[in-house]
């Protein structure tokens, strides 16, 4: 007798289950891959299926008969742990203690190198479809699709409804001194409603993105981190029990199970294999529950299965993931994301040179090549089961349905900003309407080219204008991609536009929607001018660029400004706008970054462990192309990423800079204040609008992120899932009487000038906040409190202010 063990809600198979003979002693366990083999030899009439977490399941079975019985398990809405009480020191303890202290032993990253062929095959549905949700007016027009799926998952199946699917073939590298990691693309096949075969979705697809190591404290997932079952702390988090002992494959083995002691907790529910002369794990199965503190997802699910290298480390060769996320309204169904990659051809202690490691993750250039369904057969680790070949056939006919394009492009927009018409993109829409008290109404319309035009050229433009001021602006540029390797561009771009001082949109570079808030509203300081950027980059080696821009600008104020030409006489003549040209030198270190390449676009990932660390000098031009001052300027920013365990995360921005001769403040540093009801990371959030500015300065904004440490363990708090929040800024800036001496009081007309504030050289400006995300998923309030320069005129000492966010 044979047969195999799924899940009724995924399809997916169930490793581990038990099978017994009912009124027996005899059985066995399913596979990696649910499957399982039993030899009727006792005078028995039915076989009990059962797993931790699901419904048990009898069948019938008939005696000397083969037979192919096969069991769909349904998950339990709830369980209740069992209390057990010890006599002495619970038995599962001492089996903890020496997993704990052969970890560096059994953990992969121990040995020098490895690398393996890897597949990887990830499977998207959409699943919970109700018959309230089939009647909805889109839905019809599809019902023909989801009822030819409606049984998708087997006979005991939830109907669910295919939207991508993908395969891919890999060759990965780890090499330990220094830490360095390598995956080749070599093939990757998708459908997907809505997704183009192109080579970003294969660099997400292959095991770089999949990896989970147990053998780590946490491990990070959906961008959260999770406490591992066998972490150094493990007694803090969980609770364990030893419930059995049997051969797994060749190794005699504990099973061990667990569940945190808090169910708020961002920890795993689960069952472990830990081998009985290693203390080595040898298989585990783990699952994240809704009473986690996670927004929308309903269930994550982790099994992973182990082998011994031939120098003793353990290396997953089996890893299945699966993540439920949820209906965000009732009206709307949820969706289940699966992921499977296996590994074959383990190699160790192997290293490849450093150079080898130089790019991450990269895609071969025939990855599309010869990718037809005989090159798959061959190829995959694992067959595709029926209802994953049922899957390609049902995406095929989903994404040629009329309604389902319409809102695949809705979606698109709604992500990128811009709308792809052919070789072209149109947008971006988050700038195409504005109203404020220099322009009034203002249209705004643009485009840039995508890959489909080419790989190596990209040309954009935009216009705008304004109804009250009734000046248009404009926009152009041309990027050339000299090289892909060594990322290296270089790039012309030409702008006739309007700013304000304090919020130029150089400083707010990837803050596109505070960006565009400062065209609304009431403008502080504001100006047009003129600009033309040149600029180059390259990579010189892993995680160094340097960058060279050439920008000559004008200021033309449209406020009250004016300043000396020569400050030191006492006849200086005085000017209102000025025109600089200015060569930059950016350095640009971060050691482990992780990059993607989007089409012509490279995306960072961030970096792992180490801070990202930009130097930048600028050198000002007097007397090239009508350039009115020389100047020098020195700054660096630091930035990174700090992932606390149980206490949360945090970041911070430290930022420094000196100028080094004497200017109008336009040209020094404005510092970016925030007088909105919105909160930003880009802004001191209580300070004015052009409050100070410095000729030296340094800052350091520093934000915490609670996850659930506090409230979670309120007991009417836990339930609500929110998040505490605190945040401090810190800025110490010098402003010379110097600078301030170029500024008259009164202008040629005899209008008074707008001068700007300064901070005193031992007094900083400080603001502390502390406040609650995740209020209904979607709102953070924070509560700020400023701490110093309370007396300046106009200032909030005290402010609330809001933001959405989409977060898990």
């Amino acid at each position: 007798m044979s047969g195999k063990v799924i899940d009724a809600n995924s399809g997916d198979p169930i490793p581990f289950a038990n099978l017994i003979f009912v009124g027996s002693s005899t059985g066995t366990t399913t596979d990696f891959e649910g499957n399982y083999k039993m030899d009727i030899g006792l005078p028995v009439d039915s076989v009990l299926c059962s797993y931790i977490g699901y419904s048990s399941k009898t069948k019938v079975i008939k005696r000397g008969v083969s037979q192919t019985l096969n069991f769909q398990l349904i998950e339990e809405v709830t369980s209740l742990q069992e209390v057990v009480f010890y006599a002495g020191e619970n038995p599962a303890f001492p089996i903890m203690r020496n997993v704990i202290d052969n970890k560096k032993a059994n953990d992969k990253t121990s040995l020098d190198a490895y690398q393996y062929d890897n597949y990887t095959k990830i499977e998207v549905d959409v699943d919970n479809i109700t018959d309230r949700f089939k009647k909805k007016k889109f839905v019809k027009k599809i019902t023909q699709v989801l009822d030819s799926v409606e049984r998708i998952a087997g006979e005991d199946g939830k109907p669910i409804l295919p939207v991508f699917i993908s395969e891919t073939l890999s060759e990965y590298y780890f090499r330990k001194n220094p830490k360095l990691k390598h995956e080749k693309i070599l093939k990757s096949k998708i459908t997907g409603v809505g997704v183009e075969d192109g080579s970003l979705v294969s660099q997400f697809i292959g095991s770089s993105f999949q990896e989970y190591n147990f053998y780590n404290n946490w491990l990070n997932i959906v961008s959260k981190d999770f406490v591992s079952p066998i972490a150094d702390g493990w007694k803090l988090y969980y609770e364990y029990d030893l419930t059995d002992s049997a051969m797994v494959g060749e190794d005699f083995c504990y099973r061990l199970d667990f569940f945190p002691k808090r169910d708020q907790d961002l920890a795993f529910n689960g069952t472990m294999w830990i081998t009985k002369q290693e203390y080595a794990l040898k298989q585990i199965d783990v699952t994240v529950s809704a009473t986690a503190n996670l927004n929308y997802i309903e269930k994550i699910k982790i099994q992973q299965e182990l082998a011994r290298t031939s120098a003793g480390p353990w290396v997953p060769i089996k890893n299945r993931i699966l993540l439920d996320i949820g209906e965000i309204t009732e009206n709307m169904a949820g969706v289940l994301a699966k992921f499977y990659t296996s590994a074959k051809n383990v190699k160790v202690n192997e290293p490849q040179d450093a150079k080898f490691y130089a790019h991450p993750i990269i895609v071969a250039e025939d990855f599309k090549l010869n990718n037809n369904d005989e090159f798959w057969e061959k190829n995959r680790h694992e067959p595709l089961s029926a209802s994953e070949m049922s899957v390609y056939r049902m995406i095929d006919t989903l994404r040629n349905i009329p309604v389902v394009k319409t809102y695949t492009e809705i979606l698109k927009i709604a992500i990128n900003g811009y709308k792809k018409v052919g070789k072209i993109d149109i947008g971006p829409y988050l700038a195409l309407y504005a109203n404020n008290t220099v322009e009034g109404n203002r249209f705004q319309l643009g485009f840039k080219t995508n890959a489909d035009f080419s790989d190596k050229w990209i040309f954009g433009a935009r216009a705008a204008y304004g109804q009250r001021d009734k000046e248009w602006k404009y926009s152009g540029f041309a990027e050339r991609i000299l090289s892909r390797k060594r990322w290296t561009t270089a790039r012309v771009e030409y702008t006739r536009d309007i700013d304000q001082v304090g919020l130029a949109a150089d400083d707010l570079i990837g803050n596109s929607v505070f960006l565009a808030a400062t065209k609304f509203g009431r403008q502080i300081r504001p100006y047009y001018f003129n600009q033309l950027k040149l600029s180059t980059q390259r990579e010189i080696f892993k995680g160094y660029t340097q960058k060279i821009l050439f920008n000559f600008r004008s200021f033309d104020p449209i406020y009250n400004f004016a300043y000396y030409t020569e400050p030191g006489r006492t006849d200086s003549p005085i000017r209102t706008g000025f025109e600089t040209a200015e060569i930059t030198l950016e350095s640009r270190f971060a050691k482990d970054e992780l990059f993607i390449q989007n089409d012509n676009d490279r995306v960072s990932l961030g970096t792992q462990k180490w801070p990202i660390v930009t130097v930048r000098y600028t050198r000002g031009l007097a007397d090239i192309v009508g350039s009115d001052f020389e100047y020098n300027k020195l700054g660096i920013n630091i930035r990174k990423d700090l992932r606390m365990g149980l206490l949360g995360t945090s970041n911070f921005n430290i930022s420094a800079e000196h100028i080094f001769e004497h200017l109008p403040y336009p040209l020094l540093k404005a510092h970016i204040g925030n007088e909105s009801t919105f909160f930003t990371t880009a802004a001191f959030n209580l300070m004015n609008f052009s409050e100070f500015a410095s000729d030296s300065y340094a800052f350091l904004r520093y934000n915490h992120y609670f996850e659930g440490f506090i409230l979670n363990r309120i007991p009417l708090m836990k339930k609500l899932k929110w998040r505490l929040v605190a945040t401090g800024n810190i800025l110490y800036g010098k402003l010379d009487k110097e600078n301030l001496a170029i500024i008259p009081e009164f202008d040629l007309e005899g209008n008074p000038v707008q001068s700007i504030g300064s901070l005193q050289e031992d007094r900083p400006y400080v603001e502390v906040g502390y406040g609650v995300e995740n209020i209904f998923k979607v709102l953070r309030v924070d509560f700020l409190h400023r701490l110093t320069y309370l007396d300046n005129p106009d200032v909030s000492k005290f402010g609330i202010k809001i933001s959405f966010q989409f977060i898990l």
